[in-house]
């Protein structure tokens, strides 16, 4: 079968299923002998709790009968949204019952029908990473089971004794293979290659348009983790790593919180800026403004704006941060205190160089810098830069660890939901008035002996 054809029928799937739960809920609407407008409310509203309980991603190994108590969960929800319609619940109850039983029958009839479909090659092609023990297991049991759907192209890793299959290359290429081949999911099996190298290219597979499943260590004894992202294939758990977050449904709404609440902000800002531009240009000569090329999303550079808080003449860049620098005068220093010479970023997230809520931006030559000596430090150029952040509201600005402020960067993009931005957003305002986190020392505070432009600010985080 083509790829275009492949591709074709894979959204016919989709489709099928969508499809398939309509009809039984429609089954479950003509149950009851009195039609009610609470019959109704509560099939649409069981639309949206299938939707948002993910019941529309395909799994590898589907079982309709595996899956139904999530179905029974997402068809409960509605109840509670129904109950306060209706003066007897009764029918509604029972209608959410035929609709349970209804969709768990339409579901196993399409499944079949999918299996049928995968065994006569509607296949996707697929990336074993790792060439241990379990690596070639698992490139065996895809081979035996036609209804996974999975066609295996081959390995990437350290070379292993007796692979099933082609060594395609080591796991630093895996961008590249999966480019080249035209792969759709990775199944990470771990064997000889060090974890640490793993992290950073599957962070960087997950991005893609590519599906990500890990085998749990040790699932032998029991410690493999359950739930709708595990799927079981012939006695092997895989867990479906979380959609990057720019793949995620939600992430659309992310740029339409950034510009409601930027413009907002800089309206009722207006006044405090009209003040602080005014000290600014009283404490001494020089601009207003400061602008200064930062690295953003996807090691794109970008001017960020802030209002000036030291003299013009500062060693540029001289150091990592400047919170330890000894200010001409008191405006500058409260000014960064209170986070007030951020405001004018607030512009910056109007032109779409920055979010609300990201990881902090940085100077080029110490990105470069803190890339090649901070684990995982790269990885959180994934996304957006912002003006507040994870890291920043637990205390992590300033001269504090940027081993602990990377992790929790990663931590963030792995795990955003926009619930997660407004928490952060919440939670910005206390930050302003605390000292940086003093758990941890500012490791690595790098200096540089000079840089090109004689204007620089010290980078602040």
């Amino acid at each position: 079968m083509q790829p275009v054809e492949r591709e074709r029928v894979r959204r016919l799937s989709g489709s099928l299923v969508v499809l398939g739960d309509l009809a039984a809920l429609a089954i479950g609407v003509g149950v009851p002998r009195h039609f009610t407008t609470a019959h109704l409310v509560y099939a649409l509203v069981a639309v949206v709790s299938l939707t948002a309980s993910s019941a529309y991603r395909l799994r590898i190994s589907l079982s309709a009968l595996d899956e139904a108590p999530r179905f029974a969960i997402a068809l409960s929800v509605p109840l509670l949204v129904v109950a306060p319609l209706s003066h007897n619940a009764g029918p509604v109850l029972w209608q959410a019952v035929v609709s349970l039983v209804a969709l768990v029958l339409v579901r196993a009839v399409v499944y079949g029908a999918i299996r049928r479909a995968r065994r006569n090659g509607l296949t996707e092609r697929t990336l074993i990473a790792g060439t241990g023990h379990v690596g070639i297991e698992l490139a065996h049991v895809l081979a035996a089971h036609a209804e996974y759907g999975l066609d295996v192209v081959g390995f990437v890793g350290a070379p292993f004794p007796n692979l099933p299959g082609p060594l395609l290359a080591d796991v630093a290429h895996l961008d590249d293979i999966i480019t080249e081949y035209g792969i759709r999911r990775v199944l990470v099996a771990f064997g000889p290659t060090r974890e640490s190298e793993l992290v950073g290219v599957l962070r960087t597979a997950v991005l893609r348009d590519v599906e990500v499943h890990v085998v749990p260590r040790f699932f032998e004894v029991g410690v493999a983790p359950r739930g709708p992202d595990v799927d079981d294939l012939w006695g092997i758990p895989v867990y479906r790593v979380r959609q990057a977050a720019l793949r995620a449904g939600a992430w659309r709404f992310k740029r339409a919180l950034d510009v409601t609440v930027a413009s907002i902000m800089l309206a009722v800002s207006a006044p405090v800026m009209v003040v602080a531009s005014v000290l600014v240009k009283l404490s001494g000569p020089g601009p207003i403004l400061f602008r200064q090329r930062r690295i953003g999303q996807h090691g794109s550079e970008f001017e960020v704006l802030k209002f000036r808080t030291l003299p013009v003449d500062y060693t540029a860049g001289a150091a990592w941060n400047a919170w330890d620098v000894e200010y001409s005068n008191p405006i500058g220093r409260w000014l960064r205190r209170l986070s007030i010479d951020e405001l004018p970023q607030l512009w910056n997230i109007l032109r779409g160089d920055m979010s609300l809520v990201g990881p902090r931006p940085e100077l080029g030559h110490f990105v470069e810098q803190f890339s090649q000596s901070v684990y995982g430090y790269t990885d959180r150029h994934r996304l957006p830069v912002g003006l507040t952040g994870w890291a920043q509201i637990h205390g992590l600005r300033g001269a504090t660890s940027l081993r602990e402020r990377a992790r929790f960067d990663n931590q963030y993009i792995e795990h955003w939901s926009l619930w997660r931005d407004i928490v952060i957003l919440i939670r910005t305002g206390g930050v302003f008035f605390r000292e940086p986190h003093p758990s941890a020392p500012p490791e690595p505070v790098l200096r540089t002996a000079a840089v090109p432009e004689p204007d620089v600010e010290a980078v602040d985080q």
